[in-house]
């Protein structure tokens, strides 16, 4: 099984190369940009191209002859461009409104050409004499020196990142490792179902777990739209450096909220020795999420994103099922009457049975018991699915095993 993470380093530049650095991110920024336009132009069919190997011998040596970047910058500058221009084409294909990919933030992609990887320091492309050293300084404890230094990890491309406010450069590296699959085999699995949500908590667990506040991500959202707009008003330089600051200080805040976010959720399956975490498939509930906002829409996608891969390093999956009715199921042991009246906001009170929960954590549940029998529908495996309540956990057959801790 490969495992994927992030090492999230912040990186010491020598100063009479800062400049440099910023040069070549700055045009790093542009060339993106340029290939964005000519991708957006499309073909002689009037297609949006998406192709790499279409979109870089359009715009490739303009580039590389008006600004000297690095040919491997370049080439970044038209991955970077092309996936930004695919994920313009799959919110299309879903009926979505879009426009442009524009870049704005201080971010530059480094390939493995681009970039050499040593104890203690890296080595990066850049404008200049030559490339630019530049150290790693890690936290006390910090666990991204256990996957920058030593061969157990295994270094690949990078993003460079500069926060403008506090002058500083961060190096977000992808790694790996090759471990064996521990759950592959395995005589039974627990499964957790989780809500996600765009106001309220952020995602509620079928163990009972609130995570994240969603209304505090809104409202970090809002008052940086509402400065950005003041900004814009007055359309000075120093107010559009001040909107490419605040924006990206707001990408790395949302960010870091979101990876917390999905670390304690991880944490929470990993607690429940649980082998599969289950979310509701976004594709299928666009009806209910219709009035989220695109940012609302992205928070949802990344924080299962990131659970991915935190997961993956625990050996547990990550799976999604159809999110049909299971706000209005009453995930009581043996009821589930299905029915709208059985929610009213937050709460949830069973018109049959009379349970009453918070409605975020029957839908959890809910989500949970949709897998186990799917699972069980299926005869897929030879594991034994269990859903983790609360209070312990419950079979695809209606068996309680209670919490032993």
């Amino acid at each position: 099984m490969e495992l994927q993470r992030t090492a999230v380093v912040k990186l010491s530049v020598p100063n009479e190369r800062q400049d440099d650095l910023k040069r070549t991110m700055d045009t790093f920024r542009d060339a993106s940009q340029r290939f964005a336009d000519r991708g957006w132009q499309g073909d002689d069919s009037g297609y949006v191209i998406t192709s790499r190997s279409r979109l870089q011998p359009l715009v490739y040596d303009d580039i590389r002859e008006d600004t000297g970047l690095h040919s491997d910058l370049t080439v970044a500058a038209v991955n970077h461009a092309s996936d930004a221009l695919s994920g313009c084409v799959d919110r299309m294909k879903e009926g979505e409104r879009t426009s442009k990919p524009v870049f704005t933030s201080n971010t530059t992609v480094y390939n493995t050409n681009a970039i050499t990887y040593f104890d203690g320091y890296c080595s990066l492309a850049a404008y200049g004499s030559g490339r630019v050293h530049a150290e790693y300084v890690y936290p006390d404890d910090s666990l991204q020196a256990e996957y920058m230094e030593g061969d157990e990890w295994t270094k690949q491309g990078a993003k460079l990142r500069y926060d403008c406010q506090s002058d500083t450069y961060y190096l977000h590296v992808s790694v790996k490792q090759e471990r064996e699959d521990s759950s592959e085999g395995a005589e039974s699995r627990t499964v957790l179902g989780v809500d996600r949500n765009v106001d309220g908590y952020l995602a509620v667990t079928s163990t009972g777990a609130f995570i994240g506040n969603a209304d505090l991500l809104n409202h970090k959202r809002r008052e940086y739209e509402r400065r950005r707009n003041r900004l814009q008003q007055t359309g000075t330089r120093n107010a559009h450096l001040t909107i490419q600051s605040i924006g990206d200080t707001f990408a790395n805040w949302s960010e870091d909220f979101l990876h917390q976010a999905s670390k304690r959720l991880v944490k929470e399956a990993a607690s429940q020795d649980c082998s599969v975490i289950v979310f509701e498939d976004l594709k299928r509930i666009r009806d209910r999420i219709s009035g989220a906002s695109k940012f609302q829409q992205w928070a949802f996608r990344e924080l299962k994103r990131q659970a991915e891969y935190k997961a993956r390093a625990h050996g547990i999956a990550v799976e999604s099922v159809h999110p049909a009715y299971t706000s209005q199921r009453c995930s009581h042991t043996n009821c589930g009457f299905t029915h709208e009246d059985n929610r009213d906001g937050d709460e949830f009170a069973c018109q049959k049975c009379g349970k009453e929960l918070h409605s975020d954590y029957n839908a959890a549940r809910n989500i949970a018991h949709r897998y186990v029998q799917n699972r069980l529908k299926s005869g897929s495996g030879r594991a034994t699915n269990h859903l983790a309540l609360k209070s312990g956990t419950l079979n695809g057959n209606g068996d309680y095993s209670p919490s032993t801790v």
